[in-house]
């Protein structure tokens, strides 16, 4: 890394085209999902950290007592083998949706660092697409 003179620290001079602009806009879009998906992603985890609980509070139940199950917004009473197959059902779901948005972040990170280089390459500290 080098060093800005001082006239390239204060040169203010890059002119924004149409095709900067929506370089521009495409980051903040990108940065807006790439947000949204990490709140999901740290949803989707603790769900999952729940769904782990459950799985270990079962393995030590009475297996000829029925569970309290949650489907949605509702309990039902559901026999012990059911209630681990249905778990197992959930948390190969919760799994398999949890890794397709971290490839979604992972690819918006992609486009984004893509952009920063385009981007910091034209305007150097004139812009700043950090948090």
């Amino acid at each position: 890394m080098r060093m800005l003179s001082q006239e390239e620290e204060h040169d203010d001079s890059a002119e924004v085209t149409w095709e900067d602009q929506q370089r521009i806009n495409s980051f903040s879009k990108l940065n807006t999902r790439l947000r949204a998906i990490e709140e999901k992603i740290q949803e989707l985890k603790q769900e999952k950290e729940a769904l782990d609980d459950i799985s270990m509070e079962l393995e030590l139940a009475d297996e000829d007592q029925p569970v309290m199950y949650r489907i949605g917004e509702a309990f039902i009473h559901l026999p012990h083998p059911r209630a681990v197959r249905r778990l197992e059902k959930d948390l190969g779901k919760l799994n398999a949706e949890l890794e397709k948005n971290t490839s979604r972040a992972e690819e918006t990170e992609k486009q984004m660092k893509e952009l920063k280089v385009i981007l910091y390459a034209k305007f150097g500290r004139a812009i700043n697409l950090d948090e």
